[in-house]
């Protein structure tokens, strides 16, 4: 099964390009083959149109908190509310966003989703530092004009799969909370440089066995490629080709998703706050 890691950005460019790791998996062994660089969002529409099957794991939040979505009279239908945001434009989004927090407590203006409380994730409101928002408004908007699946959000009857991936929660569990890549030149450390050497050898051992159920393979030149990237969007790409790796192994036939917020708010597919009675719904797909 091809597999697609996607380390996602809101401006495209050649120095900071949208970054896709290229894998193969066979039963449960994870190849690593390539990464491509995506400089304008023509590209990766262009790698949406890619002829299926495929699965993808992407990594922006597709969805907004279903509070948010409340609030604003938006309809609760993923593909609905998704569709005004793009009548709205990215400026008027972005402008109801700031709008929402005007006068609001900290800790107020910017809601999570249940899947960002779960995985320590930032807001999908998030205009500034990381603009989270920005990413959502670029991808989940062309994410709708496809017909790829969307899931849980919005499934289609389509090979082409894309869900929520989210690196951090994979370099966690290898080096805990510390930085491994910075886009600032003069935050490229030799500290850093060692925590993705960390998380490369994690990769290779049987603690991604562990919590995955898969096995990485990578060359010792893919090895040396991902540890000398300092900004680490290969890096993050490969990590998102992990769980999307991981997600497909939970594909179920015909399996319904059925907590509604997470057709509402979208979920990022990993295997962190499980529950052995939901983890069925919570962790399957429908295999199309």
């Amino acid at each position: 099964m091809r597999i697609y890691g996607i380390d996602f950005t809101s401006v495209p460019t050649n120095k900071k390009p949208i970054t896709c790791a290229i894998c193969e998996l066979q039963e449960n062994f994870l190849e690593v083959q390539n990464c491509l660089r995506l400089v304008s969002f023509e590209d990766f529409d262009a790698f949406l149109r890619t002829k299926g099957p495929w699965m993808a794991a992407l990594d922006f939040p597709f969805g907004q908190p279903c509070s948010l979505i409340s609030h604003l009279n938006w309809p609760e239908k993923w593909e609905d509310y998704v569709q005004i945001i793009a009548s709205l434009g990215k400026k008027e989004f972005e402008e109801t966003l700031k709008r929402y927090s005007e006068g609001r407590t900290i800790g107020n203006k910017l809601l999570l989703r249940k899947t960002d409380v779960l995985a320590g994730a930032r807001s999908p409101m998030m205009l500034y530092r990381v603009p989270v928002a920005k990413m959502f408004f670029e991808g989940a908007t062309r994410l709708l004009d496809t017909n790829v699946s969307i899931f849980p959000c919005h499934p289609r009857e389509d090979s082409r799969i894309v869900v929520e991936g989210y690196p951090a929660l994979i370099a966690r569990r290898l080096i805990g909370k510390q930085s491994y890549k910075s886009d600032e030149r003069k935050k490229q450390t030799t500290s850093r440089t060692m925590a993705r050497k960390e998380i490369i050898n994690g990769l290779l051992s049987s603690e991604i066995e562990k919590h995955y159920g898969l096995r990485v393979l990578l060359s010792d030149e893919m090895s040396e490629r991902l540890v000398e990237d300092p900004k680490g969007d290969e890096l993050d790409a490969v990590l998102c080709g992990v769980q999307s790796g991981w997600a497909w192994l939970q594909r179920v036939d015909n399996c319904q998703v059925q907590e509604t917020y997470k057709k509402v708010e979208g979920w990022i597919m990993d295997p962190f706050g499980a529950k052995d009675s939901d983890k069925h719904t919570m962790l399957s797909f429908p295999l199309h």
